[in-house]
């Protein structure tokens, strides 16, 4: 039985370099990928003798591919964690100054009106893309134009707002 645990560490150091790069594939990212490999050893290591692994390659990576699973439901969840409170208190809190909520507010009522003043299509064009979240190939569609129009008219809406906003 010990055979079947070496065997199994043993393989795990053959496939490591692998190993990280189907996980930085898997979850674009090589901080998570060294995470999980770290983490995958660990579970290796630590696995107590028991029944025989028919491939270790792939109990290996199926390890590794459940950790980062776990990792994604958690951020779908919205787990967080927990901050030290004396940093929590360090962070200032926007919403309390009034300065800067004034000033959130004059620019919010300059952009408005620089998007008021566009012209009719432009308007249109500018609030179906950034208001309503329309890609551009949506938007023609749903005016009529071509995709080149719709990207002119997003030129010019934000040129007039950036030179509204210097």
């Amino acid at each position: 039985m010990p055979q079947d645990r070496d065997h199994l560490i043993s393989t795990f150091l053959d496939n490591r370099e692998a190993l990280k790069a189907y996980l930085v594939r898997h979850f674009g990212s090589t901080t998570i990928a060294d995470d999980l490999t770290q983490e995958t050893w660990l579970r290796v290591a630590s696995r107590k003798i028991g029944e025989r692994i028919g491939n270790p390659r792939a109990y290996i990576f199926r390890i590794a591919r459940n950790l980062g699973m776990d990792i994604r439901r958690r951020e779908a969840l919205g787990i967080e964690v927990q901050a030290d409170p004396v940093v929590v208190e360090m962070i200032p809190d926007c919403k309390c100054d009034p300065a800067r909520k004034t000033e959130s507010s004059r620019e919010l009522q300059q952009v408005m009106q620089v998007i008021a003043e566009l012209p009719p299509r432009c308007r249109e064009v500018f609030i179906l893309c950034r208001i309503d979240g329309l890609d551009h190939q949506q938007v023609a569609e749903r005016l009529g134009i071509s995709k080149s129009t719709v990207v002119s008219q997003m030129v010019k809406a934000m040129q007039r707002i950036e030179k509204a906003m210097s």
